[in-house]
């Protein structure tokens, strides 16, 4: 607050009886520095004096600085004095200030500089009279425009001058002169303006003049109507009744969240896109047919790094590819602590989220099995349905959508990312899934490699660099060989064939040793439906686990390698089955034999109460006697075969073992050079292999070289 003394006003009489520092203590001295300083040329700082008598008051601030420091110190109330009546308080002041345009604060700025160089001035010892006429002159400006200005900041505080010098025109308070509308037809303009179908003002004026006029109501023109509902309406209102929620929700900034304070795998978000893309999917074992669609990518992202750690591709979006997604991402990753998923089908089916009280979707029972997430200890979110904003992922999809579907790989099979936006090539092919699945992991991979990224994480980074550096130092939660198996597929009411064990599923064949033991029964088997070949796990009817069965490969019809090794699996499948029998048979049958207690035999013959009658049999006659031509053909048949047995050995060179490996070599390279062999030839050296001599000549070979072959 401005100080001031008790005493502003003062008579020429009353200054020289004052004794103030350099003022005469005459009343005629006194009328004579007036005159010399030019006090009556201040029209605000003099003033005819009220009462009989007449005469003039001057100002305090006229006079010299010592003397109004008199004042002050001298005065028994040097509180500042309120504002006038006519003047806002400090906070309307500033308030209208703030909401001027740059002109106008600039010119109070200017009157601001021009005040203060005029107290600077009176500090060093001027009047006010000569340091206004200085100021005038440097300035510009005239004495009286001056003194106004010093008048607009009468009693306000010095920090508190800006807003008060101002222009004043732009706070006056401007006439409402409007005109009035009838409310009935405002009524009808706002009932057919303010729907969904958002027509024009326009249109909706001319209808309701119609109506007016079977009214009789007043009608008001166009301009006034537009001008009333600009005032009234505001946009939230109008967004609200002609272009819905989604728009009015649009209108309100989006929530920023901080991702400062986690850490790589702490919190993982997923969803489905739809690529616009035609893809060739072939059949598969499990029955699905070939057919033409657009694949659907199910993808897991962490959320502190923005890195993709995990995504398949399916033709549709269903729960099991978001369970073998899971998988890949717990195998390759670890378990992560919060998941963030959408409340879609897929998602919320009882196999992922089952046990999560608030899952929203299908129904909740008490008796629920454990889900896999539930199961893992994962604490599920749902992002709200239809926000994309509530899902970073989304943001990696619209950089997925224009750096794959629109590759050069794919050039003809892109759809258009709406019906309207067909490209001009659109159906002219279909891109085999081997294909599409190869550019997928690439820009993937690109996506997560790419540097100079611009999140509050990233900081220039790539988003691999960013996990890695988190991922290093997090406390990670790995999956046990019991939990990997919670990710995979079932299929239950599987027959086992009764004479091998074997299981035939999906076209393929597996088994494995100890399958002997189940048999003909019925079990569980959990797969990986995109990778059959790598075996299934086996449980019972109880979901015990039982063990895991290898996919067998059929083998080439004349592949002597894979025969081989089948004989040598046989073989070794026959000794562990006769080593296993005898350890658990102790004692051998002669050793049963021996333990026989001897059997007392009777000495005296019992004899036969009852004989039966023999009768005896009448005798075959006896042959004819060989005649002498027989006996000499069959003479001359034996010397036949023996002579021709002499033949043949005479003709048999004699070989030894090394002659019969070295044959044996020969027809090997002749199937690996891929000549064609018999298949007596193929039969004789398959037996031939099995044999301990074959092992033997292979062995020295191994050891000594081909050297060893060569003949002493």
């Amino acid at each position: 607050m401005t100080r001031t003394p008790q005493q502003e006003w003062w008579t020429a009489a009353e200054i020289a009886a004052a004794g103030l520092p350099d003022m005469p203590g005459t009343k005629r001295r006194i009328n004579a520095m007036a005159q010399r300083l030019g006090w009556d040329r201040a029209p605000q700082l003099v003033r005819r004096r009220a009462g009989r008598g007449g005469g003039r008051e001057y100002h305090w601030t006229l006079f010299p600085a010592r003397a109004q420091q008199k004042l002050l110190t001298t005065s028994s109330d040097a509180a500042a004095l309120p504002a006038a009546s006519d003047k806002p308080s400090r906070d309307e002041a500033w308030a209208w200030f703030e909401g001027l345009p740059v002109k106008a604060k600039a010119t109070a700025e200017e009157r601001l500089k021009v005040i203060q160089s005029v107290e600077a001035m009176e500090q060093g010892g001027a009047s006010r009279i000569v340091a206004v006429d200085d100021a005038a002159a440097l300035s510009g400006k005239s004495q009286r425009t001056i003194f106004n200005w010093f008048a607009m900041i009468d009693g306000v505080r010095s920090d508190d001058r800006l807003p008060y010098l101002a222009p004043r025109h732009r706070a006056a308070v401007k006439g409402k002169r409007r005109a009035t509308i009838d409310p009935t037809f405002l009524d009808y303009i706002k009932a057919d303006y303010l729907r969904p179908e958002a027509p024009s003002l326009k249109s909706v004026y001319d209808r309701v003049v119609r109506i007016a006029k079977t009214e009789g109501l007043d009608v008001a023109p166009l301009h006034t109507v537009r001008r009333q509902l600009d005032r009234d309406l505001s946009p939230t209102m109008l967004t609200l009744a002609r272009k819905g929620y989604e728009a009015l929700k649009r209108m309100r900034p989006a929530q920023t969240r901080d991702k400062s304070a986690m850490q790589a795998l702490e919190g993982i978000n997923g969803d489905f896109h739809r690529f616009d893309v035609f893809v060739q999917f072939p059949a598969t074992a499990d029955g699905l047919r070939a057919e033409i669609a657009r694949p659907q990518l199910c993808a897991f992202q962490d959320i502190y790094s923005g890195k993709l750690l995990a995504h398949r591709i399916d033709r549709t979006a269903n729960s099991h590819c978001v369970q073998l997604t899971i998988g890949d991402l717990i195998e390759r990753w670890g378990i992560p602590e919060h998941m963030l998923l959408d409340n879609g089908r897929e998602f919320a089916s009882k196999m992922i989220t089952g046990g999560v009280k608030n899952r929203f979707r299908f129904k909740v029972k008490e008796d629920d099995p454990s889900g896999l997430l539930t199961s893992l200890g994962c604490e599920i979110h749902w992002a709200l349905p239809f926000s994309g904003q509530s899902k970073p992922i989304e943001r990696a999809f619209r950089d997925l959508c224009d750096r794959i579907a629109k590759h050069p790989a794919f050039a003809g099979a892109y759809t258009g990312n709406t019906p309207l936006a067909k490209p001009e090539n659109y159906g002219e092919r279909a891109v085999p899934l081997a294909l599409f699945t190869q550019i997928v992991d690439e820009e993937i991979a690109a996506h997560n490699a790419r540097p100079d990224r611009r999140s509050e994480i990233a900081y220039g980074r790539s988003f691999d660099d960013v996990f890695a550096e988190s991922y290093a130092t997090a406390p990670i939660r790995k999956a046990t060989e019991a939990q990997r198996r919670l990710w995979l597929m079932g299929a239950e009411g599987i027959k086992v064939n009764a004479n091998t064990g074997q299981i035939n599923f999906m076209r393929n064949r597996y088994w494995a040793d100890w399958m002997h033991g189940i048999m003909g029964q019925k079990v569980v088997v959990r797969f990986d439906r995109q990778a059959l070949w790598d075996g299934l796990h086996i449980y019972s009817n109880a979901n015990e686990y039982l063990g895991f069965a290898p996919c067998s490969e059929k083998s080439g019809f004349f592949d002597v390698d894979d025969a081989r090794a089948t004989a040598r699996a046989k073989r070794e499948y026959t000794k562990a089955a006769k080593g296993e029998l005898d350890a658990y048979r102790q004692l051998t049958a002669r050793d049963v034999a021996d333990a026989l207690p001897p059997v007392e035999v009777a000495d005296e013959p019992v004899a036969a109460k009852v004989v039966r009658p023999f009768f005896d049999k009448a005798r075959a006659p006896s042959p004819a006697p060989i005649s002498a031509d027989v006996k000499a053909a069959q003479a001359a048949m034996v010397a036949d075969l023996d002579q021709a047995r002499a033949a043949r050995a005479a003709e048999t060179v004699e070989r030894d073992g090394r002659e019969t490996f070295m044959r044996a070599r020969a027809l090997e390279e002749m199937i690996a050079a891929g000549d064609a062999v018999t298949k007596e030839q193929q039969r004789w050296l398959a037996g031939y292999q099995g044999t301990a001599e074959y092992r033997t000549w292979q062995g020295m070979v191994a050891d000594f070289g081909l050297e060893v072959l060569a003949k002493e």
